[in-house]
């Protein structure tokens, strides 16, 4: 369960906090702060698999955002505008770290009819036989084949799985069209199935 404020409870103050950030108050942007951090902890946890990187990434994100705040224009919410940052942020210190996968699998041109939007990423635990493999079992397979994904494709995938982002708010931000997402998340897709073949074929 998030604790943060839903996003119709935020609408009521948020752009009055944004303002008053812009303004140079610490304050306000310690409340903005509060009321995302479990979301931006929660997305970076998912791509880098470490609570202390995660939390030096997170206030590396926050603080880029304070530094930049000037530069928010209200086009899209707060949150959209933050998401973007914490996806740079995060996957550069990826990149860095030269994790597996590589971004030479990358086709953003692939043709749309290739793409079923409503395919299946994962297979879902719960529909696996009990005797064949343990729920907990099956997370970390997940988990470790996500793992494998290029930093941009592991972005996509947890934005739509587990953020359940829709896909012009994945486009927003990443700043890419949505296009290029529904490429991503097909080559995403496609990536998984292939490192959790024996997962399908039991479900």
């Amino acid at each position: 369960m998030h604790t943060e404020a839903t996003p119709a409870q935020a609408d009521v103050s948020e752009l009055d906090l944004v303002q008053k950030c812009q303004a140079g108050d610490t304050e306000a942007f310690d409340q903005l702060v509060s009321r995302y951090r479990t979301r931006v902890f929660g997305m970076i946890y998912n791509m880098v698999h470490n609570e202390q990187d995660a939390w030096d990434l997170a206030q590396d994100s926050f603080l880029k955002a304070w530094k930049s705040i000037g530069r928010f224009r209200g086009q899209s919410s707060f949150y959209t505008w933050m998401y973007r940052i914490v996806t740079n942020v995060t996957i550069d210190w990826l990149r860095k770290k030269q994790v597996k996968g590589s971004g030479a699998e990358f086709d953003d041109a692939i043709q749309m009819k290739d793409i079923d939007p409503a395919s299946r990423t994962v297979p879902k635990a719960d529909a696996l036989p009990h005797q064949r493999m343990e729920q907990g079992e099956v997370r970390a397979r997940i988990d470790e084949a996500i793992a494998q994904l290029s930093p941009e494709h592991r972005a996509v995938i947890l934005m739509k799985e587990i953020e359940e982002m829709q896909y012009h708010e994945i486009a927003e931000s990443l700043g890419c069209s949505i296009g290029t997402v529904m490429s991503r998340l097909f080559y995403a897709r496609k990536k998984l199935q292939g490192l959790l073949r024996d997962l399908y074929e039991n479900v």
